[in-house]
């Protein structure tokens, strides 16, 4: 007789609950008879069986298998369901519209139909309309929700304005989630950044990260310590409760200080703060770079580094330090096929265009000129300190001359030697483009730099081991490609380049990255 291992997969996938079945008893028989095995039918999701039998919970594969029991779901009439939780940007506008793409892509027609307050179902049909493929349920709530929908499995994709904090990952692994960090349980969905706006007539163009976050505190109040005229500051923010909020408190490291006498005012969507500081010139907005809409941005800048304005490019390479990635987070089961497929397409140009129409930044890769790099040369040469010599400037003027910069850059987290969450997705993008072969024949320098704290040595060796560690990382993560066709090189600068001034814990982070740059 055939063991249950020849069958199943032994509990290593697991399967949501795909279809609406109740915890019934089954009967799973091979087609020749020689291996049955009973128990709970916990989720099917159109290929395979979710089963909790005396083994524990295993995965059948429904293709060798026959079904017998009150349980069994309706094999020909199979409709998969989805329930999509969390940030309400996120879940109300960019996966509806990612979702239509996809159905678009493959055929598929797509019905919307509310189903309550922030609720809605979009269902996917075969193009004639006659065959119901998938039901995605969303709730356009809030990435805290979002969350705890996972946690009491009852979420199959959770999107998040912010990345899980680590009391969130504790609980999950003690609810047998796994890690919520591992790449096949999170990804990077589109990127935004907080932005500080004012309206029109405000005569302020910039703002030191420092000063942002001591409005945000209430120790600044008036705009004439800014050096504007004498009048309070009224500070619009989002819902410090929303996932976008949770992003501003975690990148500034404050939240408002209730006992100050600022006036803030909190909003429940960032495109009523735009509409808000439009028509109050005394007003100070910290709103998302896809809701800046008519006013205006205000550059971030430091006394030793050069103005960085959110832009597109500056948030896709994380130069602009108040970058806020969006993510999806799932279950530690397998979706159903369609599902599958979904996520698949999240990856693809298509979605990626989708992201950037709807106002966020996509994540494809794009190549730079030295050219457009001359701002951040001429700040290098004019912060450079007495350790860096002529001689350094030039040398590496003349190796990145010849190359283009990827706006695909490495930066870490905190204190850490650890690759931020925006890095670990570029990795995994790097790695498939190098199996796709996008790189073939071309020269990837992986280009360590470093902040400016310590001696310029020691900082250029610590820089040149990030960059290392880089190209260890992407070359492991590539699985099929074969890296003889492609050149991967290292260098490093140390603190030759900096981006931000090294007397903040941002500004320092911010300095020690990775670039990439091809030929």
């Amino acid at each position: 007789m055939q063991t249950i291992s020849a069958m199943v997969c032994a509990g290593l996938l697991f399967l949501g609950t795909v279809t609406a079945i109740a915890a019934q008893d089954v009967t799973l028989t091979s087609r020749d008879g020689g291996v049955e095995v009973s128990g709970n039918l916990l989720g099917y999701d159109g290929e395979f069986y979710r089963i909790d039998t005396i083994y524990g919970e295993l995965t059948v594969d429904g293709s060798g298998v026959v079904c017998e029991g009150p349980g069994c779901p309706n094999l020909t009439n199979f409709v998969a369901e989805l329930q999509i939780s969390g940030s309400h940007a996120l879940a109300s506008m960019l996966m509806p519209a990612l979702v239509e793409a996809f159905a678009v892509r493959n055929g598929y027609r797509s019905v919307r139909q509310s189903t309550g307050p922030d609720k809605f179902t979009l269902e996917l049909l075969s193009g004639d309309g006659t065959d119901l493929l998938a039901r995605l349920h969303f709730v356009a709530a809030t990435t805290d929700e979002g969350f705890a929908d996972l946690l009491a499995d009852q979420a199959d994709i959770v999107v998040a304005a912010r990345e899980i904090r680590s009391d969130e990952r504790t609980r999950a692994r003690e609810a047998g989630l796994g890690d919520l960090y591992s790449a096949n349980r999170s990804r990077v969905l589109a990127l935004d950044a907080i932005v500080p706006v004012v309206s029109l007539g405000n005569p302020l163009n910039q703002i030191a990260p420092a000063d942002l976050a001591r409005i945000v505190s209430g120790e600044i109040t008036l705009w004439s310590e800014l050096g504007g005229p004498d009048a309070p500051i009224t500070l619009h923010m989002p819902d410090l409760n929303s996932g976008f909020g949770q992003a501003i408190e975690d990148l500034l490291g404050t939240a408002p200080d209730e006992t100050q006498p600022q006036a803030v005012t909190y909003h429940a969507a960032a495109s009523e703060i735009s509409r808000a500081v439009r028509r109050d010139p005394f007003a100070l907005g910290l709103t998302s770079y896809s809701e800046v809409g008519s006013n205006k941005p205000l550059s971030l800048t430091g006394g030793c580094g050069y103005s960085l304005a959110a832009s597109r490019l500056t948030i896709k390479m994380e130069d602009y330090p108040l970058t806020a990635p969006n993510f999806v987070y799932l279950p530690a089961r397998r979706p159903p096929k369609i599902g599958r497929e979904f996520l698949a397409f999240l990856r693809s140009p298509a979605a990626q265009l989708v992201i950037r129409r709807a106002g966020f930044v996509d994540q494809t890769p794009e190549e730079i000129s030295i050219d457009q790099q001359g701002q951040r040369l001429a700040n290098a040469i004019a912060q450079a300190g007495p350790e860096i010599q002529l001689e350094e400037l030039q040398r590496m003027v003349n190796t990145l001359g010849p190359l283009r910069r990827l706006t695909t850059s490495f930066r870490f987290e905190a204190g850490s030697v650890r690759l931020d969450a925006q890095s670990r997705s570029n990795v995994a993008q790097m790695a498939r483009a190098l199996e796709r072969g996008t790189y073939d024949a071309r020269l990837l320098l992986f280009v360590g730099f470093s902040d400016g704290d310590g001696a310029a040595e020691a900082n250029r060796n610590i820089a040149l081991r990030r960059a290392q560690a880089v190209r260890r990382a992407v070359m492991s993560a590539v699985e099929t490609a074969d890296i003889e066709r492609v050149s991967l090189e290292v260098d490093t600068f140390g603190e030759a380049l900096p981006m931000a001034c090294d007397d903040s814990s941002w500004g320092r982070q911010a300095n020690r990255r990775v670039e990439v740059w091809i030929r």
